[in-house]
């Protein structure tokens, strides 16, 4: 086994989308490749047949799923952030609540100085913490 890599699949032709606002917001990440579907599809042509991107050095697949599905994202699956310092974790929970829900809105909850739980805008849920 060469590595283990989270794998998201979004509906809607918003994968592309979702990986440049993920990059954009958490610093040294970046979209490492972007497949396309073409005219022929099956896929409607542009959106993502497979994408890497990455976020603090870790990788991430996905895809723009050409099937509707009955089944979305869950927020027990989450992707869990560590932050440096408090104008960190504001700003990265400022920016994902843009459109978001709070599942535990930011605030000390005994275990860390701050924490928040959200679902952003394409349906991904976030934990960002700050040790004390």
């Amino acid at each position: 086994m060469k590595n283990v890599t989270p794998f998201l699949m979004f509906q809607g032709g918003i994968a592309e989308e979702a990986m440049k606002y993920y990059t954009s917001i958490i610093e040294d990440s970046e979209i490492k490749s972007i497949t396309r579907y073409g005219a022929e599809g099956p896929g409607e042509e542009g959106t993502v047949i497979q994408a890497v991107f990455s976020l603090k050095g870790q990788e991430f697949m996905c895809i723009d799923s050409h099937v509707d599905h009955e089944f979305a994202f869950t927020p027990s699956f989450s992707i869990y952030l560590t932050c440096d310092n408090e104008e960190e974790i504001d700003s990265l929970y400022d920016k994902m609540m843009q459109n978001g829900t709070a599942l535990m809105p930011i605030d000390n909850y005994g275990f860390s100085k701050k924490f928040g739980w959200l679902v952003d805008q394409f349906g991904i849920s976030w934990q960002l913490n700050l040790p004390e």
